[in-house]
Formats: structure tokens, C-alpha cells, sequence
């Protein structure tokens, strides 16, 4: 066993560094030195046990499943299903019927976009957002409203990128079919009152879809607890493959939904006069499968629950705070995104420099970071700027790549003054 996983489900204090051994790419070099990847909200990196868990799959039980009598099939069914039920268990779902498997968190909000919210709508209905959104949970809704006469509503955020509580109540109303709201911002690292945020809702009649898709690998995410009807998230934001990713909805909610995808094994009987649909979830999910994104990505939770997610939210908190105060001693750089409830991210901006160009400077030092709009454009509107760079945080950094980090975007400064 690695030695990242002495004392599993104990949440010991454990070493970065030694956690850092299950990751192989984090031993990379980039332009001579050594890689400290921050870019962790776009990806994170795959532990060895992701690695060998995909390898494995397509070394001895590559088959299809479901449809299948054969020794292979029945293999591959058991790991895809077993996949199914870590999901249900990590993220505490009632039942696995509740986990639809998809390609991402974009894929499972513009499902239930089309499935749930389109039939439901009517114009001059209303939808509920936050200004903090990623567009993966923005445009699906424009496209739903565009369709059906409906309209946005939009929960403004304040100057340090605070959720607004007092906003938010005011626009739930009568019109209100459907809240849907980020869980962690991916520009900001706010976190939300996902659990207030869902209270109200259904205090007013209204379902709420949660963006779970920076949360998933920060904080502990219990469906059960939130009371949500649906919650998105994606593989590979939780050391998971790329392409795979999850739709959770009660049971009740995604029975009542017709599928927005025909083709095989998502039915019962087919004609050329009807269809009959599969039960939940397999009804939404049509085609062959990411089969091995599914076992990969049942490894990779495996992995954050021997890990346990109170020391990785210990340690990212750690992080988030020495970076927050390291950088803030750079003349001219002003962090974006201060909320008191934010996690794994630290957003920021320097006076004469370009994001694009920070980036550039920090990755010839071996730091990556993000820089951009973050497919968050309202949010840059929001605050008067076109961009940030962002450094986002996991559980196998640590404060040597900071220090590597800052001292790369002083560079940049000096570079530019």
C-alpha cells in the first residue's frame, strides 16, 4: 500500500510529499524544472491506482455490458455497475438507480435541461442562477429558456465574491420552476450555502440542480444532507479519467423525465411503431458506455476516501491561506474572489500584466496555472476585468510550489514595471 494511505480512515496528518508518490506525472520537468501543477480546477492528475485501474480494464475485462453472456461481459458489467455503487456510496445517494453515468458535469446539466426543465416550462417562467456560474451551467438554461419563452433570473454576488442570501430569496417567486447553482466556484473558490440554498427552494416548491463539479474534490458531498434533486460533477475534477462524470437525481425526479438520447440499451422493447424505456438510470444512458472511465473513475473515489476528505480539505485550507497571504505581498496584485467561505482557489490580477502573460512567466519556472476568463465571463464582467490567473490547489501540493509560484509572478512583475 502507498504510503499515502497509512492510516486511512483515521484522516491522520499526513505529508503532502508522500502523496505526492501516487501521482507518476508529478515527477515531470517542465523547461528544466520541476513541475508544481496548480491547475487543478481545470484537471486534476491521475494517482497510479487510476492508472492501473484503466490498464487493468482493457488488459482483462475489455467487453461490453449488459448484453452479454459471455464470461468478459459478465466482468465488465460487474466492475461498470461496481463503479456505479462507489458513486452512490462516496456522494451518499439512497439508491444506485440514482446515478446516471454521463461525460461530464456539462453533459448532466444539459440532460437535465432537456429532460426535466424544457417539458416544464412555459413563457415567462423563471430560472434561477448565480452570477458566479461557469457557462456549463449558463448557456444549457438559455438554450432551455429560448426554446420555451422562459427567462433568467440572476443572484448577484457581492465585491468579495459573497453568495447574496437577502438576493436570492428576493427572486424566488411564483414563476420559479428551477434553482440552478454552483457548489464551488470555479473563477472564485466561493462556496456556497448549498444546503440554505436548496431549504428555500423547496420551502417555495422548486427543485434545485447543484454544479458539483469543483466541490467534488474539496468538500465532502453528501446528497442526502444537501436535499438537492440533482447534483452534477465530472470525472476527472476528482483524479478521475477525462469523459466520464455523474448525474445524481432522486429517483423520483429522473422517472418523470424522458430520455433526450435514443439508442440502444436504454430500452426495453423497440418497434417501428414504439419504443418502450429502461428503468432509471439506464434510460438516459444510450449507447456503449466510457466503460473504463466508469472503473476509473470508481478507483479515483476510492483513492479520496482512503485518503479521507477532512485531511485533504485540512491541507487545501492551508494552502489557499499561505498562498493568499504571500501573494497579497506583491505591489500590485489584487486577489479577486475573498469570500469567507472559499475553497482550493486563488484568483488574481497584477497591475500592467496580462494574465496570459503571467501564465507564460510561471510556466518557464515550472509552475502551472491557469489564466483566462475561466469560462466564467460573467463573473469577469462582474468585476471590470477580462481575465485572472488562477492557481487552484489539491491534495499533492504544497507550500514549496507556492513559494515557486510567487516567486514567479514577482518575476513577471519585474519583467513589466
Amino acid at each position: 500500500m502507498s504510503l499515502a494511505l497509512v492510516g486511512a480512515g483515521r484522516e491522520a496528518a499526513v505529508s503532502p510529499k508522500l502523496w505526492r508518490d501516487d501521482f507518476p506525472i508529478l515527477g515531470e520537468r517542465v523547461h528544466g524544472k520541476p513541475l508544481a501543477y496548480l491547475d487543478n480546477a481545470a484537471t486534476t492528475q491521475k494517482p497510479q491506482a487510476v492508472i492501473d485501474a484503466l490498464a487493468g480494464y482493457y488488459a482483462h475485462d475489455n467487453a461490453n455490458v449488459h448484453r452479454g453472456v459471455h464470461t468478459l461481459s459478465q466482468r465488465a458489467t460487474d466492475a461498470y455497475e461496481a463503479a456505479r455503487a462507489k458513486v452512490r456510496g462516496f456522494i451518499n445517494a439512497r439508491q444506485a438507480e440514482e446515478i446516471v453515468f454521463v461525460r461530464g458535469a456539462t453533459e448532466a446539466i444539459n440532460l437535465v435541461a432537456a429532460s426535466f426543465a424544457r417539458p416544464r416550462l412555459a413563457p415567462g417562467d423563471e430560472i434561477v442562477l448565480s452570477a458566479m456560474e461557469h457557462h456549463s451551467n449558463i448557456v444549457p438554461w438559455q438554450l432551455a429558456c429560448a426554446a420555451t419563452g422562459a427567462v433568467l433570473k440572476v443572484v448577484p454576488i457581492g465585491d468579495d465574491g459573497a453568495f447574496l442570501p437577502e438576493a436570492y430569496e428576493a427572486l424566488l417567486g411564483p414563476r420559479t420552476k428551477l434553482v440552478a447553482m454552483t457548489h464551488l466556484s470555479n473563477a472564485l473558490g466561493t462556496v456556497t450555502p448549498a444546503r440554505w440554498i436548496v431549504e428555500r427552494a423547496h420551502a417555495a416548491g422548486v427543485p434545485v440542480l447543484l454544479d458539483g463539479a469543483q466541490a467534488i474534490s474539496h468538500l465532502a458531498v453528501d446528497v442526502g444532507a444537501l436535499g438537492c434533486d440533482f447534483y452534477a460533477f465530472s470525472g476527472h475534477k476528482v483524479f478521475g479519467p477525462t469523459g466520464i462524470g455523474v448525474l445524481y437525481g432522486k429517483a423520483e425526479r429522473l422517472r418523470s423525465m424522458v430520455p433526450y438520447q435514443g439508442g440502444g440499451d436504454m430500452i426495453r422493447t423497440v418497434t417501428f411503431e414504439e419504443s418502450r424505456f429502461a428503468d432509471i438510470p439506464y434510460r438516459f444512458e444510450a449507447g456503449t458506455p466510457n466503460i473504463a472511465g466508469a472503473v476509473g473513475l470508481g478507483a479515483a473515489l476510492d483513492y479520496v476516501s482512503a485518503v479521507g476528505m477532512g485531511a485533504i480539505a485540512a491541507h487545501e485550507r492551508e494552502l489557499v491561506a499561505y498562498a493568499t497571504r504571500e501573494l497579497e505581498r506583491i505591489p500590485g496584485l489584487r486577489i479577486v474572489g475573498t469570500a469567507k467561505e472559499k475553497a482550493s482557489i486563488v484568483s488574481f490580477t497584477l497591475e500592467g500584466v496580462h494574465p496570459h502573460d503571467i501564465g507564460t512567466i510561471v510556466d518557464h519556472a515550472g509552475v502551472a496555472i491557469r489564466a483566462g476568463h475561466h469560462c466564467a465571463m460573467p463573473v469577469m464582467q462582474r468585476f471590470g476585468i477580462p481575465g485572472t490567473a488562477r492557481a487552484s490547489f489539491a491534495l499533492y501540493n504544497t507550500l514549496d510550489e507556492v513559494d515557486a509560484l510567487v516567486a514567479g509572478v514577482d518575476e513577471a512583475r519585474r519583467m513589466f514595471r
